[in-house]
């Protein structure tokens, strides 16, 4: 499916946010406050827009994704960065190797979410953390119901306007509707091995940048 979506996924992503996705990334970004000497695991890194800011800052990332259209894609737009192919659920890397591991809008694309985040345990090093930007959902109960009705209603048929696989889309609403709030998914967290869970909400709830130690 993301496969099939590669090429304009970034652009759509803009327009279906109403914008609000290049600050999201910029403030995941200072919360994982890259630099120097860090190493860092990008998982489901997509194109690379979630680790061109990380490099940037002088950290060394690895943007990692299941799907070989999206690192084609990537490629293309990011020559300089080691993009690598690989499972979220079976890492291809040893243990205690990163730093910081990182996933922006891709952890409740994966089949097993507490799994994914015992992976990215395991290759983190004791210390270091997880940093989280997901969907989530907005805290005000008002701004709740007309934020689920614009993706159900509104979001479809402006896929189907642009984009070559509309169906995604509606995938990917359907998917953050079913996601976990903010207090659930720091459960998960915690259940998955890792320690003192918090969490930042963006633009209202409708993201949280969820963080987390491995003690």
């Amino acid at each position: 499916m993301f496969d099939g979506v590669a090429k304009r996924y970034d652009l759509l992503n803009d327009l279906l946010s109403l914008g609000r996705t290049k600050a999201w990334r910029k403030k995941t970004t200072a919360i994982i406050a890259p630099r120097a000497g860090m190493k860092i695991l990008d998982i489901a890194a997509g194109t690379g827009s979630s680790s061109r800011p990380l490099a940037d800052a002088g950290a060394t990332v690895i943007p990692m994704d299941f799907s070989a259209g999206m690192l084609d894609a990537g490629r293309v737009r990011h020559p300089d960065l080691p993009f690598t192919q690989g499972d979220a659920l079976n890492l291809p890397f040893k243990e205690n190797e990163f730093d910081v591991t990182t996933v922006s809008f891709g952890l409740r694309n994966t089949a097993d979410t507490k799994k994914a985040l015992q992976e990215a345990l395991r290759v983190t090093k004791v210390g270091g953390r997880i940093v989280i930007a997901e969907f989530s959902q907005p805290t005000n109960r008002v701004f709740r119901t007309i934020y689920m009705r614009y993706l159900m209603r509104a979001l479809p048929p402006v896929a189907r306007a642009v984009s070559s696989n509309p169906d995604a889309y509606v995938y990917l609403a359907e998917s953050i509707i079913a996601w976990p709030n903010q207090k659930d998914l720091a459960g998960i967290l915690t259940a998955a091995g890792w320690s003192d869970p918090t969490w930042k909400n963006l633009t209202g709830g409708i993201v949280a940048v969820h963080s987390a130690v491995k003690k």
